[in-house]
């Protein structure tokens, strides 16, 4: 049987982590990641499910870093069958007209440009039978999400585009909704909200991986 391979962007942490554990060991998972440690963790836990990963302590942001292990994912399985795009820049929460530039110029690089240049690397890796994950996260228009909400929402705009171009043709792209999940971002957004309501990411990562038609 051909190996599946799976890639997800903004592994080391969050939902993204969660996502990559509960892909193994069904898919080789290649994990991409800012946080060494994390993705050691993420390794250990594949590993013991059986599974094997390929990590890849890189930022999105770097145009050439994410072309080259494109081009390595080419040449080592000609393919991915699976790319969960989870990275995210959640800038600090503040008036429209009190937005630090240095926070705004991260938010467009991470969660817009990084985006415009990866979906042309991965369309020939996922080709016509590939599927491709985002999620959705509506802040945009909401009071202080000036920075966040209107990146999120072009990613997803983006996304969507993407989405109705390749209804005939492929590859499958899906957007889903996460429900709220204690991850560092969603505390630097509300920090005095009851972390015990919110939804274990392991546990939505199972959720919403039963929405996909894998």
């Amino acid at each position: 049987m051909t190996e599946k391979i799976a890639l997800v962007t903004g592994a080391s942490r969050g939902l993204g982590f969660a996502f990559a554990e509960a892909l193994a060991p069904e898919y080789h998972v290649v994990a991409v990641g800012r946080t060494v440690g994390g993705l050691e963790d993420l390794d250990d836990r594949i590993k013991a499910k059986g599974g094997q990963a390929t990590l890849a302590p890189m930022d999105i942001t770097n145009v050439d870093a994410m072309a080259q292990l494109c081009r390595s994912i080419y040449d080592r399985w000609g393919k991915v069958d699976l790319w969960v795009h989870t990275a995210i820049h959640g800038a600090p929460l503040t008036p429209a007209g009190h937005i630090d530039q240095k926070d705004w110029a991260k938010s467009v690089a991470c969660n817009v440009t990084a985006t415009g240049q990866l979906i042309p690397y991965m369309t020939p890796l996922l080709g016509a039978e590939g599927q491709a994950v985002f999620f959705d996260d509506p802040r945009g228009g909401e009071k202080f999400f000036g920075s966040y909400g209107a990146t999120k929402s072009a990613q997803i705009a983006l996304a969507k585009s993407w989405q109705v171009e390749n209804e005939a043709t492929g590859p499958k792209v899906s957007i889903l909704s996460p429900n709220g999940m204690p991850s560092g971002t969603r505390a630097r957004f509300f920090p005095g909200e009851d972390r015990a309501t919110l939804t274990d990411a392991h546990a939505e990562a199972a959720r919403l991986l039963a929405e996909l038609s894998l």
